[in-house]
């Protein structure tokens, strides 16, 4: 792993691997951490618990949201390397699905901030007002909420 921390981290990476929760994790590699930790921030109102130029976990406390990013350059020595420096669009075909995030505020938030919508909100028939928002690094984002029942 190649690092270019600048700084002190939080807590040593072994004491924060025993931390994590049993359940699905989420570990994005992205080109820059700092404009991914910015998008997260603005856009999906997440907190970055740390970061540092190769390392952020992020929490959206409100959902029970939480996920890693990792700069490129820290899977250097990582057979994963090659082929996610060879990809555009690294999250083609999944989807980051924040429920109970409220779409029309993220999706303001994205434009404000000049981030592409790929569908803006909108009432889907499956129950849920959601809009799609790539990331800096071409991630799909999808928070939502759910509909009223139908009277």
């Amino acid at each position: 792993m190649t690092s270019k921390r600048t700084k002190e981290p939080w807590m040593a990476a072994d004491a924060f691997g025993r931390s994590l929760p049993n359940g699905l994790g989420l570990n994005l590699l992205v080109k820059d951490v700092e404009a991914s930790v910015g998008f997260a921030s603005h856009v999906l109102g997440a907190k970055a618990v740390y970061h540092d130029e190769d390392f952020a976990y992020m929490t959206i406390e409100a959902i029970g949201a939480a996920w890693q990013l990792h700069a490129d350059h820290t899977y250097d020595s990582h057979r994963l390397s090659g082929l996610v420096r060879s990809v555009q669009g690294r999250g083609m075909g999944a989807e980051f699905r924040l429920y109970g995030l409220d779409p029309d505020a993220a999706e303001g938030r994205a434009r404000e901030w000049g981030y592409q919508i790929l569908e803006g909100s909108i009432d889907k028939p499956h129950g849920l007002r959601e809009c799609y928002i790539f990331d800096p690094d071409w991630y799909i984002w999808v928070p939502s909420k759910a509909l009223p029942e139908a009277g």
